[in-house]
Parts: C-alpha cells; sequence; structure tokens
C-alpha cells in the first residue's frame, strides 16, 4: 500500500479520518511532526521541540482509550511554555526561572484525558509580555508566511507550529491579545473564551486576574472542538468560573467603529483596504449595524499598560528579577519594573479600578445582544523594525486587543483575506462573557459568506502568467493570488511554441519526462471560466500533476504542438529560458 502523503495543514477532521480508517497511524504523523520541526529548527518554534522519548508515553496510551468516545484520539498539538506538562520543564521564556512540574496544566489535564498527544512546548514573548514574537532569549520566532515579518506574540511558537503544521492545533494565554494576534499574521483561528471559562490553574501568570489559556486552529469549527473538551469549572482554580459551552447564535446587531481607524506599520494601507473589505462582507449579512464612538475601548485599553495593572505582572515576577540581574529579556524587564514605580500606589490601583468598572457598565449596555467587530491587529512590522523601536511597536499591535480581558469579554479572532500576498488580514468579533454563542455565530455566519462568496480553485502556471511576466496582471484582474512556487511530477515535456511572444507548453508523457517548475495562484471559481475562455490553442486547461502527486487545474498543451516547438524540458524553468535569451 502506499504510504499516504500527510498535508501541510493538520486538521482534526483529517486526522480523525485517516485514523478511523486505518490508513495513517499516530506513530506516523509524530514522526512527520518530528522531521518538519527539524526542517524548521530556523524559524524559532520551540522550546522543548518534539523528541519521540517525551512523546511515546501518550502514544501507548492511545490503546487504553476508546476512539469513538476520545474527541481528540491521537490528535497532536502544542503548549505555550508558561503552561506546564508535567516531567517537562516549564521555562516562561527565561532559562533562569525554569522549572519541572510534576502535574500537569488543569486543561492540558482535560485535553490527554480526551486523547490529545502533546509534542513539545512553544517558544513565547518571555513571561508572555509582548505581542511581537521577539523578546525571546530562545530566538525571534519567524512568521510562517514571510520571515522577516513578526509572528505576533505572545504565544508566538504556538501560532507557528499550527501554521507550519507540526500540530493540528496549540495553546496559547492572552492577557493583552496574546490569543489572537499570532492568529491574524498566520492565517488562523485564535480563541480566547471568557475569563475563566478554561481553568489557568499550572499557567504562570502574566496578570491573573485577566489570563486566559486559548486555542489556534484552521477552522471555528475545530477551536470549538477543543473548546468543549477544555472548558469547565476547576474547583482548585481561584479564578474559575461555570460557563457552559457556547451555543452559536447570530446577534441582533454588529457595533462597528464610527471613526477612522488608526492602521500603522510598512503595510498600513493595504491594511486599511482589508478593513473596508470587511465590512463590506459583514453589510453582506444582512444584520443591523450601529456605528459606535470606539473611544472608550481606546480608553479601557490603556488602562492595561499605562496604568497600575503593570504592577499585577511585577507582583508576580518582581522578586525574580530583583534576585536574578541579568536573567530577564532587557525590554521585558523594562516593561515589567514600569509596575514598581511609586505613581501605582493602592490609590492609583482604586482609582483605575473605578474607572474600569465605569468602562464595563458602558460595554454592557452597548452589546446586549451584539458584537463589537473590530481588525485583529492595525498592521505588522519587520523583526528589524521592532528591534528599532521595541515599545512602540508592540503598543500598535495591542491597539485593537487590550481592551479585552478588561472589560471582561470574549472573543475569537477569524482570517477576512489577504491585505497583500502572503499577508493575511484578520478581524475579531467581541461580546459579553456570558455570550459567547453571539461570537461563535456571527463569526460562522461571516466565514460562511466570506466561502460562499469566494469558491475558488487552484490554478498552475508556467510561463507568462507567472509573477513578473505580462500576464501576470491578467492573474490579478480575474482576482487570483499567488499561493506558492511549486514543480511538476517527472512527467511533462517542456517545449517552446513558436509564437510571438514566445510562449511555453507543458505535455505530459507517458514514459519519461521531467520536472518543470511553476506558481500555484488560487482563482475564483467565479472568475474562472472566462479566464479559460481566452486561452488560445494548442494550450489549455487540464489537470497538472505536481511532484507530492497531487493534481490541480492548471495550462497545459496539446500533444501535436510538440512537433514544431523547441523542447526545452532540460532547462526546468521558464524563468531559466528568459534568462538566456
Amino acid at each position: 500500500m502506499n504510504k499516504i502523503e500527510i498535508p501541510v495543514k493538520l486538521t482534526l477532521s483529517w486526522l480523525r479520518k485517516q485514523y478511523e480508517t486505518r490508513a495513517l497511524k499516530p506513530e506516523e504523523v509524530i514522526e512527520e511532526i518530528i522531521q518538519r520541526s527539524r526542517d524548521d529548527e530556523e524559524m524559532n518554534i520551540w522550546i522543548t521541540a518534539p523528541q519521540m522519548e517525551h512523546i511515546q508515553p501518550y502514544l501507548d496510551r492511545l490503546s487504553e482509550l476508546d476512539f469513538e468516545s476520545s474527541a481528540l484520539w491521537g490528535i497532536p498539538f502544542a503548549i505555550k511554555d508558561n503552561i506546564d506538562l508535567a516531567n517537562v520543564p516549564t521555562t516562561a521564556g527565561c532559562a533562569e526561572y525554569s522549572y519541572t512540574p510534576s502535574e500537569h496544566a488543569s486543561v492540558v489535564e482535560r485535553l490527554l484525558a480526551a486523547g490529545a498527544i502533546p509534542v513539545g512546548k512553544t517558544n513565547l514573548d518571555q513571561f508572555a509580555t509582548g505581542l511581537v514574537g521577539t523578546r525571546s532569549p530562545y530566538g525571534e520566532t519567524h512568521n510562517s508566511l514571510r520571515p522577516e515579518l513578526i509572528s505576533g506574540g505572545s504565544s508566538s511558537g504556538s501560532a507557528i507550529s499550527v501554521a507550519r503544521g507540526q500540530v493540528a492545533f496549540s495553546l496559547g494565554t492572552d492577557t493583552a491579545g496574546s490569543g489572537r494576534v499570532p492568529a491574524a499574521l498566520n492565517d488562523l483561528v485564535g480563541l480566547k473564551p471568557s475569563l475563566g471559562a478554561w481553568p489557568t490553574k499550572g499557567v504562570v501568570p502574566a496578570c491573573a486576574s485577566l489570563d486566559c489559556v486559548t486555542v489556534f486552529s484552521h477552522s471555528l469549527e475545530e477551536a470549538y472542538k477543543v473548546d468543549a473538551v477544555a472548558r469547565g469549572l476547576d474547583q482548585e482554580d481561584p479564578w474559575s468560573r461555570d460557563l457552559a459551552i457556547p451555543q452559536a447564535k447570530l446577534p441582533k446587531k454588529f457595533c462597528l467603529p464610527k471613526d477612522d481607524l488608526t492602521f500603522y506599520g510598512p503595510f498600513a494601507e493595504e491594511y486599511k483596504k482589508a478593513w473596508d473589505g470587511a465590512v463590506q462582507q459583514i453589510k453582506q449579512l444582512k444584520i443591523e449595524i450601529e456605528y459606535i464612538d470606539y473611544q472608550f475601548f481606546a480608553q479601557a485599553a490603556a488602562i492595561l499598560y499605562d496604568g497600575p495593572f503593570v504592577a499585577e505582572r511585577w507582583a508576580d515576577l518582581g522578586d525574580f528579577i530583583n534576585d536574578h540581574p541579568g536573567a530577564t529579556f532587557p525590554v521585558t524587564e523594562k516593561v515589567l519594573r514600569s509596575g514598581s514605580e511609586p505613581k501605582y500606589d493602592a490609590a492609583s490601583v482604586f482609582h483605575s479600578m473605578h474607572k474600569l468598572q465605569e468602562f464595563k457598565l458602558k460595554a454592557s449596555k452597548l452589546l446586549q445582544d451584539a458584537v463589537l467587530v473590530t481588525p485583529t491587529a492595525g498592521g505588522t512590522w519587520t523583526r528589524d523594525q521592532v528591534r528599532e523601536d521595541p515599545i512602540k511597536t508592540n503598543s500598535d499591535m495591542g491597539l485593537y486587543t487590550n481592551h479585552c480581558n478588561l472589560l471582561d469579554l470574549c472573543a475569537v479572532a477569524v482570517q477576512a483575506g489577504e491585505a497583500a500576498a502572503n499577508l493575511p488580514f484578520g478581524i475579531t468579533f467581541f461580546a459579553l462573557s456570558q455570550n459567547e454563542g453571539l461570537i461563535a455565530g456571527a463569526a460562522e455566519a461571516f466565514v460562511n459568506n466570506k466561502t460562499a462568496k469566494q469558491e475558488t480553485t487552484l490554478v498552475a502556471v508556467c510561463g507568462l502568467h507567472m509573477r513578473g511576466f505580462p500576464l501576470e496582471k491578467q492573474m490579478l484582474e480575474f482576482g487570483a493570488s499567488f499561493i506558492r512556487e511549486d514543480v511538476t511530477a517527472e512527467k511533462y515535456q517542456f517545449v517552446k511554441l513558436s509564437t510571438e511572444p514566445a510562449k511555453p507548453g507543458l505535455i505530459k508523457k507517458q514514459t519519461g519526462g521531467k520536472a518543470i517548475e511553476l506558481e500555484i495562484w488560487e482563482m475564483p471559481l467565479s472568475s474562472f471560466g472566462a479566464f479559460a475562455a481566452l486561452i488560445p490553442a494548442p494550450l489549455g486547461i487540464g489537470k497538472v500533476e505536481l511532484k507530492n502527486g497531487e493534481e490541480v487545474p492548471g495550462f497545459i498543451c496539446e500533444g501535436y504542438a510538440s512537433e514544431e516547438a523547441e523542447d526545452i524540458s532540460d532547462a526546468g524553468s521558464w524563468r531559466k529560458i528568459l534568462l538566456e535569451i
């Protein structure tokens, strides 16, 4: 039997199907994950990387669990390294702080009981203080799509482990946006349940009164499958609350900011256009929209780092920092030490608490049966830019996230298209803590509408339609977007047709043939027919076989054309041919 190809995106549904039909074993998935983690080692995803010696005991115990009743049987997941996994060090991104717990964090214990497989501990902004993914002595975690850009933090490694196909889902934490910003920057869903809905026992505190455990996944459906396992009261956790599993329900209205929003960074204009596009998609849902004054949300957000709440972080970590000079990442120590400033006295704490209570009342009135929608992030940065100005760039990343836990809101971040090539754009739905079903219903409606409106097909192109060539503009005019570079199976003859301008033809052979470089684009199905109709003979659209065995629609050439064409198969690429001309 042929070995099954494990896709780049690992999902619960695909893995469950393979296990159920015995087409794949969990051990085979773990072996692939270990190899992928080694291939991506320079991306600084892991602190404790996937290793079979750590994972094997969890594989062995699968034989004791019933597949049908174990919702996460054999599903690999990653754990942010401020969440305890028994007998594996918890570092919180600081080696000197490291300890080895004897027990699992409560939320991890629940996932293990459902059959999930923990594969490793992921990198983070040290002590979960940051939204950029660059504040770690274990290295800057790279963006999954564009390595020069930030990954988002603090749950950087957790998000990238999902995006790079090393787990099906991962655990993060979220105090100021750490479970949502990395989702936006890496084409993922980030679910932040209400405060206390998931237990935080066994989690290194950032701000204990505001901390949440979160999940990253490839879809809303799978995020909520994890939520159904992780959620519930923990009698040993003083912050735990008994909040029921959300039942998706549409809100009566959407609340959108009425004033122009702030966008920042090198792609500010692209992000603004993407937000305008998302608003248009929201309008298509035919739910009432109220444009609101967003300023009080921003004022509430400022309390987190510009007010005495930063002292809560210092209360937990101040003694360690004082006792271990030089152990803390410099910018992290600067942020944490700000919590010890004399201005943050007891009176200032109560002043901020009273102000925050006013904001909570206002939010409660505004969001009755309603959902607030904002960009998840108003932009992004290169890693170089963050190094040059670490405080301001990080602060900007929390512009639309910091208010959430302070106001006791739940949130889910979903994708809303691309701001530019390989630059995902996301939006977040917020609701009151008791109305988690509203964000579930609103996000589901948005995603389903977006999918229905934009059903797409992949298209393999190998000539003038590739990036940088004259007909690239035609791809863009038909709404296509570049996905990746790829290579055909070694079954093709590549010819240079005697046309003006010169163009290539791809002809599949029964025997022999070469592997030819090409590009994979994604095009709306609504445009595909009209696009294909413009292609002149002897070219056309057929199935192109890629090196991994996948077949995708793409440019092919009728066999008769080879009789008068120049064979350029040995070049293996149209770009190489043009460079020789």
